[in-house]
């Protein structure tokens, strides 16, 4: 029982270090390789960290704490679950910059500590929405030039 945070390490380290390999591959493997140099790139330094930390903590060199407790578990779960829905399916569904401003928005209304019966909290949620849709647009659709999923509105 005392390795516990130690093996609950490697196991999130060793997922994330999966994920991060196959997102690479995938990367490197898609044609028109000019659309592909932002993803590939991301990608490539997310899989070298992540691997890096498994490394790590396979050979017990990380400071891994107490890891991670059942409330601060409860309190995650709806984050996860609207990323997942975000993930495997509102992005397709709704198109990038739509279903990001809708996960964005729920996310923030989830977590963010402001009443919910101020009707001033609600257009600071709005107005946060749309400046983070709007860096976002700016970042990747004109700085960058990457291609974003694009389906019923945009």
């Amino acid at each position: 029982m005392t390795d516990l945070p130690r093996n609950q390490h490697i196991v999130a380290s060793g997922l994330i270090a999966a994920v991060g390999v196959s997102i690479a591959y995938i990367s490197f493997t898609q044609e028109l390789a000019d659309a592909f140099i932002f993803p590939r790139l991301i990608s490539s330094v997310f899989a070298v960290l992540a691997i890096w930390t498994f490394g790590k903590a396979i050979l017990g060199r990380t400071k891994v704490g107490n890891g991670i407790s059942y409330d601060a578990m409860r309190n995650m779960l709806p984050g996860l679950i609207v990323a997942i829905i975000y993930v495997y399916w509102a992005a397709k569904a709704f198109g990038f910059y739509t279903a990001t401003a809708i996960a964005f928005f729920i996310l923030l209304s989830l977590y963010d500590p402001s009443p919910h019966s101020e009707l001033k909290s609600w257009g600071k949620r709005l107005l946060i929405t749309a400046g983070f849709i709007a860096v976002m647009y700016g970042l990747f659709a004109q700085l960058l030039n990457v291609f974003t999923p694009q389906e019923i509105f945009f």
